[in-house]
């Protein structure tokens, strides 16, 4: 089929390198505009502009999907299907029916569970054992689309949002191929979201990820988790700001030892912070200002008061 790809992030990438060595056509990339990033804020562009010229591929990078360019562009080019992932812009009602297929979404949970713009931070912090990723067909709501197909994923003890991103980009990529793949040969057609289990996955701001130390530990440890890489689990100390993470519940037999909310301590190269039940082992941080350093270094670099608390 012919293609337009739509997608922005590092995350899309999987995805757009396999539907370029399939046997579909991707004429153009629909993706944000080149902007500031790093220190000097110099404009550059996103992770698939930049694969698609490499490849010699045209980028389509209006300023918004509301753009009328951006219309013009796609009844000139004229795809049959527009796949996306994580493009970042809603896309218009009058651009969801120009190309024949629609536009296919590849969304990185189990719809209609966690509908939104962090469905792997949600999973993470609710504690889910089980996710995956589904592609269906974008309407007007908020990923309420009819879905082709879905792939599952375990979640791990200790995996971030950033690991099990990693994981359900290349199996989501797999999955996406093989919906387009259905989509052409008419063997694979969507079937409408139940209507119960609905949830919700509002992305992650950073007030949402202050540390509670009176939580339970495992529910810091889904916290911190949770928000690793970004926006990054904190909490204070010495009234400034600090990140942590991870934390490992029950470590070096933690399990059996009680500190009071937040309070720190210090045995050796092992740093312990109390939570609502059992403490925590606290292995790295980064102070206001500066970069990440392993606990242990930080704690001996602060010369802790006794009964110092985070938070």
């Amino acid at each position: 089929m012919r293609l337009v790809f739509a997608g922005t992030p590092t995350v899309a990438l999987p995805s757009l390198d396999l539907l370029v060595s399939s046997t579909h056509d991707v004429v153009a990339v629909l993706t944000r505009p080149d902007a500031p990033a790093g220190r000097g804020r110099r404009s550059r562009a996103n992770p698939v502009a930049e694969r698609a010229r490499e490849l010699g591929i045209e980028v389509l990078a209006p300023a918004g999907a509301r753009d009328p360019q951006l219309r013009a562009d796609l009844e000139r080019i004229a795809p049959v299907c527009v796949p996306v992932v994580a493009y970042g812009a809603l896309v218009p009602p009058d651009l969801l029916d120009l190309p024949r297929h629609g536009w296919v979404n590849l969304h990185f949970s189990l719809l209609p569970a966690w509908r939104g713009a962090a469905p792997v931070q949600h999973a993470v912090l609710h504690g889910d054992e089980i996710t995956g990723a589904s592609t269906f067909r974008l309407e007007a709501g908020l990923d309420t689309g009819p879905v082709y197909g879905v792939a599952t994923e375990r979640i791990r003890p200790h995996d971030t949002s950033g690991a099990l991103l990693e994981r359900l980009a290349e199996s989501g990529a797999a999955l996406l191929l093989a919906t387009l793949d259905g989509i052409e040969s008419g063997e694979c057609r969507p079937v409408p979201q139940p209507t119960v289990g609905v949830s919700l996955a509002p992305k992650l701001r950073v007030d949402d990820v202050r540390v509670d130390w009176t939580a339970p530990a495992i529910r810091v440890d889904r916290l911190v988790r949770a928000a690793a890489p970004a926006p990054g689990a904190w909490t204070t100390f010495r009234e400034r700001r600090l990140k942590v993470g991870p934390v490992l519940p029950g470590a070096v037999q933690s399990e059996t030892v009680r500190l009071d909310p937040g309070v720190v301590e210090v045995a050796g190269a092992v740093v312990l912070v109390g939570t609502g039940d059992v403490a925590v082992r606290l292995t790295g941080v980064q102070p206001e200002g500066k970069g990440p350093m392993d606990a242990a270094a930080w704690a001996r670099g602060a010369r802790l008061d006794p009964g110092e608390r985070l938070g």
